[in-house]
């Protein structure tokens, strides 16, 4: 049988009991097919494989066309916004919590594995952010983000003032804790905690979800994902503030800064075992009812 990928990476959290176990028994089920293997260095330290070929996650990218992330959604959003930039296929394996972003289980890979191993697999575009901040009209600093993009202060309950425009139109102005922007992967993460809508993950949408807000009628808004969103922070702001992306890579916001939001160039590719389906992802883990009859 030929394999429909021919390089798959191996990434998970390092030094952790549970991903170690599920690591070393996907490296031993993958040598049962005819592909090269990469394991991320850090989690091949951890693991004591001799002769495994090791490689950075840039080097993985590079070089991979199917990665496997072992670990909670929060190891899924931190190898995707690197792999994303080579078009690297991305399947997890929850070790986490909720796992929105993880299909298989750790106790019972081996068979949706193969499937997916065979072509049997539904594949799966989900949009990712750039953030760019700007002073006095030069890039600081820059990242992406698989979920979400937040404006906020470095303290907590701290109120920030800050416009914001959509395709270089003016929308409002606002006092709140920060705001939002999200993906439709997003939607169901932080922004859902803000009271966000749940988008789908087919719709090409952002929004921009208000955090505590200093008036009754800010509510969320729901943009194109063409769209570019810019953040101008007023100058009056005494807080040093911050762009955190995805909750891991933080970006520091000087009073008077700007931050572009737009669509990254290229999306992530979400490989999920046949029979996949998003609704029944949301029923299951946001606890909805059943089918009355």
């Amino acid at each position: 049988m030929t394999p429909s990928f021919r390089t798959i990476g191996l990434i998970g959290k390092p030094n952790h009991p549970g991903a170690n176990h599920t690591l070393l028994s996907l490296y031993h089920f993958l040598q049962k097919y005819p592909v090269e293997v990469l394991v991320e260095e850090r989690v091949a330290a951890s693991l004591g494989i001799k002769e495994v070929r090791a490689a950075d996650l840039v080097d993985l990218g590079k070089a991979c066309d199917l990665a496997i992330v072992v670990g909670g959604d929060g190891n899924m959003l931190g190898a995707a916004r690197v792999l994303a930039r080579f078009g690297v296929a991305v399947i997890g394996v929850n070790r986490g919590n909720l796992g929105f972003l993880t299909d298989l289980s750790p106790e019972s890979f081996q068979e949706p594995l193969a499937k997916v191993l065979a072509g049997e697999f539904v594949a799966e575009n989900r949009n990712l952010l750039e953030i760019e901040v700007l002073r006095d009209g030069s890039i600081k600093s820059s990242n992406s983000a698989v979920n979400e993009a937040v404006l906020h202060a470095d303290k907590v309950a701290h109120m920030i003032e800050f416009e914001a425009y959509i395709n270089g139109e003016f929308v409002y102005s606002q006092r709140s804790d920060g705001l939002i922007v999200s993906t439709p992967t997003g939607s169901t993460a932080y922004s859902l905690s803000g009271g966000g809508p749940i988008l789908t993950p087919d719709l090409d949408a952002m929004t921009l979800v208000p955090m505590f807000p200093h008036t009754l009628s800010s509510r969320p808004l729901v943009v194109s994902g063409t769209a570019e969103i810019r953040l101008k922070v007023a100058p009056s702001n005494d807080a040093h503030l911050q762009i955190s992306c995805d909750s891991h890579v933080i970006l520091a916001v000087m009073p008077g800064d700007e931050i572009m939001i737009r669509k990254h160039p290229k999306p992530l590719t979400l490989i999920h075992p046949p029979g996949y389906s998003y609704y029944h992802v949301l029923r299951n883990k946001l606890g909805w009812g059943s089918k009355l009859y």
